[in-house]
Parts: C-alpha cells; structure tokens; sequence
C-alpha cells in the first residue's frame, strides 16, 4: 500500500466537507486545489477573502462549486467558525491553515462548542518509507508530552482506528523502547507490558500489541531473527507507539529527512479528524494527510 492509495480511497468520499481555518497561505490552497483536481472533498475557507480569491484565480478555481470562502477578520474568529462548522455538522474534517497551532486547539477544546468527546487527543502519522514494504504509522509525535499509560492505550486505539480507515483490518502494534526485554528501571517497557497484557485481556480491541519491541526488531524481520524474538508483531509492526513526544518528534523527523520518506498526518479522538500540519510540510503532505483525514471521518 502507498499513501497514492489514499488519495484514491479519498475520492470515493465526494460528500465530505472540509473547513480550514485561516486559509490564506499558497500551500494550503495547494493542497485543497490538488484535492478538488483529484475530485474529493468540498471545502469552507475561513479567512481573509481577498487574499484567499486572489491564490484560488492563480490556480482556476476561484469559481469552483466545490469552495465556499468565509472572510473573517481574525485568525481566532477563522478558528472559531471553522470548529464550530465541524460541530454543527456543516463539516466532516478540520484543518488548520496560516493559525497558530495553540490558536486552532483552543477553539477545538472550547467546552460550549469544540470537538471534545472525552478521549485523549493524538498525533497519528502515516509515512510511506522509501524501500519499505508497507505504510508504517507512528504515534504519538506531537501532542502528548510524556503519556501515562491509560493515555497510551488510548492513543493506541486512536492509531488503530486509523488504521482500520486505510483497510489495515488487524494492525500490529509495536510499543517502541530501547530494549526488548522488561526493566523496572525503564519505564517505557513497563507500560509496553502492560499494553500487551491488556490486549490479550481484551481491553484494547482490534489490534494485536506486543512489546517491548525495541525499533530494529519491531520492523525488521531480520533482527527480531536475530534477537530470537518470536511473535506476531517483531519485524511486523504495522503501528510504532513510541515512550514520549521527544521520541516521536526524533523518529518522525527522521524518516522525513533522513529516508526521504511521505507521509501524511491527523489529529484523532476529536469528533472529527484534524489536519494539524506544519507551516513547513509541503503541499503534497497536505494532500496526503487531507485524504487520510477524509478516509477516517468516512468510518
């Protein structure tokens, strides 16, 4: 499977809506430009209105049925109406623009109007690795700093049904840690313990967890092998659950910059998926973490 597949997957959805708040930067009308030439999604911009018309005429779409533009004189009032649309159900998919993170987040935790529904709120990446012979999904690399472990049974089963969204029907999940052997001294292999025990107990649903794994043995077959680890998961991993966000981050950044590899991400647990990308993600990251947001509101 390759992140293309996504996007193919997305255009099966021609009903979803987006709303993107503060859409007035080039690589988010990018991104929603490329989604609507690949005939998924319709799209609520909220923002300044003249400088949104003024990118859509540069890429032919500033008639499209598909956009409607919402001019907002703030970024705090674009993040306001555009969580507000997604829950009225006037949209099925969030997504941040030329905002604050910080900004978008609070209008999305807002009690009267947000997107709470009561679970934890998660980073849920999936990257297409160059060489690599499936999508690996890495979680959590941006929103929890340092999860307990009730957080990081939640953030799995947050993974897990974005992988149930792409059609990985039973994903196999690797808490990641530095050894792959239990240590009371280190935390992070006591929690994947745990996690393990409480899938086999039928706690965590729709996943088979194993671990700890450490990330050699958890995606290469060859040194689970070699390390004579024997089970479902070691070199099979399908999820990556890494111990903590500086972790993540490192992980993450590195399979970008390191092994080239795509990816598209969200933000899930909320009543609807949130497409939380970085002022440096390129416009095709956009795309990709669109369609796999697209894909996960559908289920």
């Amino acid at each position: 499977m390759k992140l293309q597949s996504l996007i193919e997957n997305a255009t099966k959805y021609t009903d979803m809506t987006v709303a993107v708040a503060a859409a007035e930067d080039e690589e988010v009308i990018d991104a929603v430009t490329m989604a609507l030439d690949r005939h998924f999604g319709k799209f609520i911009l909220y923002g300044d209105r003249e400088q949104i018309l003024q990118l859509l005429k540069q890429k032919n779409y500033a008639n499209s049925d598909n956009i409607e533009i919402v001019h907002v004189n703030s970024t705090v009032q674009a993040a306001e109406l555009a969580v507000k649309a997604v829950h009225f159900n006037e949209a099925n998919v969030l997504m941040k623009g030329n905002i604050p993170t910080a900004t978008l987040l609070k209008a999305v935790l807002n009690k009267e109007y947000g997107l709470r529904t009561g679970k934890v709120l998660s980073h849920v990446a999936v990257f297409e690795v160059p060489g690599y012979d499936r999508l690996i999904i890495v979680t959590d690399a941006a929103m929890n700093i340092s999860p307990d472990l009730e957080q990081k049974a939640q953030i799995v089963t947050n993974a897990v049904a974005v992988a149930h969204s792409i059609g990985i029907k039973m994903p196999k999940v690797a808490p990641l840690a530095a050894v792959e052997v239990v240590n009371p001294s280190m935390p992070a292999t006591m929690d994947a313990a745990a996690l393990t025990m409480m899938q086999n107990r039928g706690q965590i649903k729709g996943c088979i967890i194993d671990g700890p794994l450490a990330l050699d043995n958890a995606v290469s077959v060859m040194a689970a092998e070699h390390k004579r680890i024997h089970s479902e998961v070691a070199g099979k991993a399908d999820i990556l659950l890494v111990p903590d966000i500086e972790a993540g981050n490192m992980l993450y950044k590195s399979l970008v910059y390191f092994a080239n590899a795509k990816v598209g991400a969200i933000i899930a647990g909320a009543k609807a998926p949130i497409v939380l990308t970085s002022r440096s993600d390129s416009a095709e990251s956009k795309l990709y973490s669109l369609a796999l947001a697209v894909c996960s509101a559908s289920k």
